[in-house]
């Protein structure tokens, strides 16, 4: 009987924890723009596994090594789907290396994405 439990729990435990991972970030900006030009940056944050207790509890942008914005969550306020894009506008005056990372509560990072935009 506890060998019968052991197997169960076992199946039920390795699918979820197969499918929980780190939080991964993709960008998507301009190569390049001009100087005072708005520009967008769109985030699509990736992860598996979002739940109560195992979620993207950060994910931040940096322009040239300074953040300049940062979306936190907890339990209570995080987002609905483990997959969500979010967006930043900035108004570009210098070539910029724009830096996006995301952290699981659980698993940490998969890793910074950079990109840079250069000015016409």
């Amino acid at each position: 009987m506890l060998k019968t439990l052991f197997l169960v729990a076992l199946v039920l435990i390795i699918p979820v924890s197969a499918m929980a991972n780190k939080t991964s970030v993709e960008l998507t900006a301009p190569e390049k723009a001009e100087k005072g030009s708005e520009v967008t940056v769109v985030i699509h944050v990736k992860h598996m596994g979002n739940s109560a207790t195992h979620f993207t509890d950060w994910v931040s942008v940096k322009i040239n090594d300074k953040e300049v914005k940062r979306w936190e969550y907890n339990k209570k306020e995080r987002p609905e789907a483990g997959n969500f894009t979010l967006e930043y506008k900035f108004v570009l005056n210098e070539k910029s290396k724009i830096v996006i990372q995301g952290n699981c509560n659980k698993h940490g990072s998969a890793g910074p994405k950079e990109v840079v935009i250069d000015v016409m």
